[in-house]
């Protein structure tokens, strides 16, 4: 009886262990998604192309509605669009949710200007140790 108690009681304490460092992975990965995100966020707000191009994947794309069509723009194309300039005033980024399994996560974003309001859903991935936006699909509403 004795060590049948002692072999749940080492069972347990392995199990709880094993949780606590699968909690801390998931922190960690969280936290390197954030970064990411976070990067995109200040290349958006300040049209630097080297911040947004980094936090994404050279196979990315990203996909929106316009006139009711479903439009796609490949990396290069949508990095094209930005020009340099000081910190768009009254803008922000926020993240709304990540969810993560292994190697693969998305996140929904909001980036609000003065008079749009855009909401983003990224698909992300782990390579080499390091996460990547691989797709985005994008919506946003006027402001005025």
């Amino acid at each position: 009886m004795m060590k049948r108690v002692l072999v749940i009681a080492v069972y347990l304490m392995l199990t709880l262990m094993v949780s606590a460092q699968e909690e801390n992975n998931h922190e960690i990965e969280r936290q390197a998604i954030e970064s990411v995100i976070v990067q995109y966020f200040d290349g958006w707000l300040t049209g630097d192309t080297t911040l947004v191009g980094s936090a994404m994947h050279s196979t990315c794309n990203l996909k929106f509605v316009r006139d009711g069509e479903i439009v796609r723009r490949d990396r290069e194309n949508y990095l094209s669009g930005f020009k340099p300039r000081p910190r768009l005033p009254n803008a922000e980024g926020r993240i709304l949710a990540i969810d993560i399994t292994r190697t693969a996560a998305s996140a929904k974003v909001e980036l609000e200007t003065a008079s749009r309001l855009f909401t983003d859903y990224f698909n992300l991935l782990k390579e080499d140790d390091r996460w990547y936006i691989t797709d985005k699909v994008s919506t946003s509403i006027s402001k005025e």
